[in-house]
């Protein structure tokens, strides 16, 4: 099979634009988890809402939505990643409709928990596409830091977009956004993310049904104990009761998984410690985050009084940087100085933004102070998460990205949702304290803000410690040289240059030591950019991940 430098081209392009639709998919994700929270109010007034059920209005999202990501994402290794990922797609667009036209609460609600089940199923495999597209560590980067923006300066995207919308049309507007965006992203998806056909056939295993019930009910169990706790508390019967049953859950499906041989999630996964280390440090990083993002939002708002839109506006400079080292500044550090140095140097400048946000006040004027804090954490963030999430899924089969994907994913949601639920305990506790101690109020909420933020920065801190213990990054390969061929294989292709109006010719070794003679330059350009060839599964492969040969049409 032949190819021309045309279609090695068009193979790139290809690519890059599976991660802009990927991409495209999550930020819908992040930013339904946020615009919701700023239209609250107005649902409430509409359909009548009771403050205990409104709560639910977010919480029917984030239960099945955390749930359903490790079945999920084990499915789409089984029955193909872009298959459930379209599935998931179009489930996450039409709940979006029945959002935006329920007439009453139990209609919203319901709504809500399908649209967490649809976010489930796209969100598991992204991951999983990304890293099964690119296999060389640079290019990976790079797609990292795409996926990264999306999923971390989503956040205050939604609230500009939830902002805008509810003051110039209405609530309904917020859930009706994504109908246009998930159709356009659904025929995106079938063009340009690549098809797989998963296991087919006799290789496929049977699935593991019991094992997907317990896993289910377990991480369901879970979630709605963790979004328990800052209504009820941490020692409350509606807390304890079902983290008992969650654990006694993961519990069963651990010892199921162990004498199966067809296990929904092979415990072999669970020996990749740079996954198991990185999804845990994953999930510390995250506390950091939300404790900024939600403690912040909070602060602005009710100390600063804040609109939403204002709030928005005031943590662009995270959404900012965080978009401006994704275009390839962290994938030229990562290239520079490694994975794990660039993730210290991330998470470091995280704790600094947490630290200088202990130093605001009721009246702390934006300029310079909440500026720096939000600055230092995008640089932060985006140095970090980038090459977290690239040790995280080095060493993670081809077979089992999707299950890999979900866990890191699952990790972040869960380990983040805890984090935030200890943090919002501590500050709240610490705030009523003060308010015993005849502190003004004002001063009070800002005291214990403090507190969870320094907590925060602990927390943030244990991370890089565990991760410069435990994460080795794996050394990425030269690229300037080819790797040996296989025993028995042809030898991989090398480019000769010719003149004006050259083409890219197969040639053997002998013929190709005589193109010292051409321009060493453009030489070694074709060479990096087109025929890097890589091993993979005992065949010979060149950078299109087919084994052919380049010449002229």
């Amino acid at each position: 099979m032949t190819t021309t430098l045309s279609d090695v081209r068009a193979t790139a392009r290809r690519r890059w634009l599976a991660v802009a639709v990927v991409c495209l998919a999550q930020l819908m994700i992040t930013l339904d988890i946020t615009i919701v929270n700023v239209a609250l109010p107005s649902i409430q007034r509409d359909l009548h809402f009771s403050q205990g059920n409104l709560t639910w209005v977010v919480n029917a999202f984030l239960i099945t939505f955390g749930s359903f990501l490790l079945l999920a994402g084990r499915l789409g290794d089984l029955f193909g990643r872009k298959r459930l990922f379209l599935l998931g797609l179009t489930v996450f667009t039409g709940a979006s409709l029945l959002c935006g036209l329920a007439p009453s609460e139990g209609t919203l609600i319901v709504a809500r928990f399908v649209q967490g089940f649809g976010a489930a199923l796209q969100g598991s495999v992204i991951l999983a596409i990304i890293v099964t597209e690119f296999t060389r560590p640079d290019e990976r980067a790079k797609a990292m830091s795409a996926y990264v923006f999306t999923a971390v300066a989503g956040g205050s995207l939604g609230l500009l977009a939830g902002g805008a919308l509810t003051e110039a049309l209405s609530w309904h507007w917020i859930f009706f956004v994504n109908i246009p965006i998930g159709l356009a992203t659904l025929a995106l998806a079938r063009v340009f993310v690549p098809g797989d056909a998963g296991r087919s056939g006799p290789d496929r295993p049977r699935v593991d049904i019991l094992g997907s019930a317990l896993a289910t009910a377990a991480l369901m169990g879970l979630v709605y104990a963790i979004i328990q706790i800052s209504t009820h508390g941490w020692g409350s019967a509606n807390v304890l009761a079902p983290a008992a049953a969650a654990v006694s859950l993961l519990v069963a499906f651990v010892a199921l998984e162990a004498r199966i041989d067809n296990p929904i999630m092979p415990l072999r996964i669970l020996r990749l410690r740079t996954l198991v280390v990185g999804s845990l440090v994953r999930g510390m990083l995250t506390t950091g985050m939300y404790a900024t993002f939600f403690l912040g939002t909070l602060y602005l708002e009710h100390v600063r009084h804040y609109t939403a839109l204002q709030t928005g506006l005031a943590f662009l400079p995270w959404t900012l940087t965080v978009a401006a080292l994704s275009l390839g500044v962290t994938a030229r550090l990562i290239g520079r100085i490694g994975p794990l140095r660039t993730f210290a140097l991330g998470m470091t400048l995280t704790i600094g933004g947490l630290v200088v946000l202990t130093g605001t006040g009721p009246h702390t004027a934006y300029f310079p102070t909440l500026f720096l804090a939000f600055f230092a954490f995008g640089l932060g963030v985006g140095n970090a998460f980038t090459p977290l999430m690239t040790m995280a899924m080095a060493d993670v089969p081809a077979a089992d990205a999707g299950l890999g994907s979900g866990i890191t994913t699952l990790a972040q949601q869960v380990g983040g949702a805890l984090g935030l639920a200890a943090l919002g305990t501590i500050a709240a506790s610490h705030t009523r304290a003060l308010l015993s101690a005849h502190v003004h109020g004002p001063q009070a909420i800002v005291g214990g803000d403090h507190l969870a933020y320094t907590v925060a920065a602990t927390v943030v801190f244990a991370g890089i410690v565990i991760a410069a213990l435990l994460l080795r990054a794996r050394p990425a390969q030269r690229q300037e040289e080819p790797l040996a061929p296989p025993a028995g294989m042809p030898a991989a292709p090398t480019p000769a240059v010719a003149g004006a109006g050259a083409r890219v010719a197969a040639v053997t070794p002998t013929a190709s030591r005589s193109a010292a003679s051409r321009p060493a330059a453009r030489h070694a350009q074709i060479r990096r950019r087109f025929v890097l060839p890589y091993r993979t599964r005992g065949e010979w492969h060149d950078s299109g991940g087919a084994r052919r040969e380049l010449s002229a049409r």
